[in-house]
């Protein structure tokens, strides 16, 4: 046993001196990865509504258009059915204006940083000029 530790201490030694006497390196390079992982929130926040009616009175004056054209004999019914369907539709409207909290799910990403092996380099010298290659393990 004695012999064969002997042995690989005089290899390893051998290898070791032989790489410094030929001017050979060998560079392990290495990167550094993200790792994301989905995961979703539920946030809130309090926002400003303007309390508009527009959009009620828009709804009324379409429909009281459409029921205003329908009316058998009434000339321009069609305008004095929206006109009427739009008051009616601002004055019905419940919209309101304030504060109101609105909630949304949203994807978000919990990130990992790797440092992983990239490739490796051998530099060496030939004839006084200077060689580096590129490899991967």
């Amino acid at each position: 046993m004695k012999n064969i530790i002997l042995f690989l201490v005089t290899i390893w030694s051998i290898s070791f001196l032989a790489g410094f006497a030929f001017g050979a390196e060998v560079t392990d390079h290495s990167k550094t990865i993200i790792n994301q992982t989905p995961y979703t929130v539920e946030v809130c926040k309090d926002v400003n509504v303007s309390g508009d009616k527009t959009g009620d009175a828009l709804k009324g004056a379409i429909l009281g258009g459409i029921l205003g054209n329908n009316l058998k004999g009434e000339e321009n019914g069609g305008a004095i059915g929206a006109v009427i369907g739009g008051m009616l539709g601002h004055a019905n409207s419940n919209a309101t204006g304030g504060t109101q909290r609105q909630c949304t799910v949203e994807t978000r990403y919990k990130e990992e940083r790797t440092l992983v092996y990239s490739h490796s380099t051998v530099t060496f010298y030939h004839n006084g000029k200077k060689y580096t290659l590129r490899f991967s393990k």
